[in-house]
C-alpha cells in the first residue's frame, strides 16, 4: 500500500541519497530494505554516529566530496531537504531527467498509515508535538516525525504504526510532488527563509502551500 496513489519513481537501481544526516540514513537503510543499490554522499564531513549506522548496514557512502559520474547515473535521488535548488549538481541531475525528491515522498510510497502533516512559519514543532501527544494518549498507535524526531523513513522500513504525525518544513514541501497528506495544516505563513526563495515571499507563499497539492 503507498500514500502516493501510483507509483511515479523507479523501484530498482541505484539509489543515491544526498547528505548523511537523520533523514539521509533512514532513507538510505529503507532503501536498501526496498533492493535498491544504495550510495550515500556527503559533501561535508559524516558524524560517528552516522557512520556506524551505514556500516552496519553494508551501506556504501562517500564524504567530504561528490562522486558526480556515480551520482549522475542514479535511477534516483533523494536529497537533504537543506541543499538548495541551486546547487549545480541538483541542477545537473534535474536537466539529465532524473527524480530529485525528499525523503519523505520516497518514504510515504512504503506506507498505508494516515499522515497528518503540518507546517507553518511559527509553532509547526509544538502543534506537532502536541498532535502526536494527544493521539498517543487516546490510545493510537502513533508516529513522530518529519523536521523532528526519528527520521520517517527508518521508522517506515522498522516500525509498524497506523498513522504518523509529520513536521514539514517548506524545504521538504519544495522536493515533494506527489506525496499525499491525509490531514495537512498550515498553521500560519510569515516571511521567513526568503533568500531560498529569491527574496520573493509570492514563492514561499506557494511552497508552504504544496502541503495541500494532492488532496481529494
Amino acid at each position: 500500500m503507498s500514500n502516493i496513489a501510483t507509483t511515479y519513481y523507479p523501484q530498482s537501481g541505484s539509489l543515491v541519497v544526498l547528505g548523511a544526516g537523520e533523514s539521509g540514513v533512514g532513507t538510505a537503510i529503507l532503501g536498501k530494505e526496498k533492493g535498491f543499490d544504495v550510495f550515500v554522499s556527503d559533501k561535508g564531513l559524516i558524524s560517528d554516529h552516522y557512520k556506524e549506522q551505514l556500516k552496519a548496514e553494508g551501506i556504501a557512502f562517500e564524504e567530504g566530496q561528490h562522486d558526480e559520474v556515480r551520482i549522475l547515473n542514479a535511477a534516483l535521488v533523494v536529497k537533504s531537504p537543506g541543499i538548495p535548488e541551486t546547487v549545480p549538481l541538483v541542477v545537473a541531475l534535474k536537466a539529465k531527467g532524473i527524480p530529485v525528491i525528499a525523503e519523505i515522498e520516497f518514504a510515504a510510497q512504503y506506507t498505508d498509515a494516515k499522515l497528518i502533516c503540518i507546517t507553518g512559519s511559527n509553532g509547526k514543532s509544538t502543534t506537532t508535538m502536541l498532535t502526536y501527544e494527544m493521539l498517543k494518549r487516546g490510545g493510537l498507535n502513533v508516529g513522530l516525525a518529519g523536521n523532528i524526531g526519528k527520521s520517517f523513513a527508518l521508522q517506515v522500513a522498522r516500525e509498524q504504526f497506523d498513522c504518523y504525525v509529520l513536521e514539514i518544513s517548506s524545504f521538504m514541501l519544495d522536493d515533494m510532488y506527489h506525496f499525499r497528506a491525509d490531514v495537512a495544516v498550515i498553521l500560519n505563513i510569515t516571511p521567513d527563509h526568503l533568500d531560498r526563495y529569491d527574496h520573493k515571499m509570492e514563492n514561499y507563499v506557494d511552497s508552504k502551500f504544496r502541503m495541500i497539492q494532492n488532496q481529494t
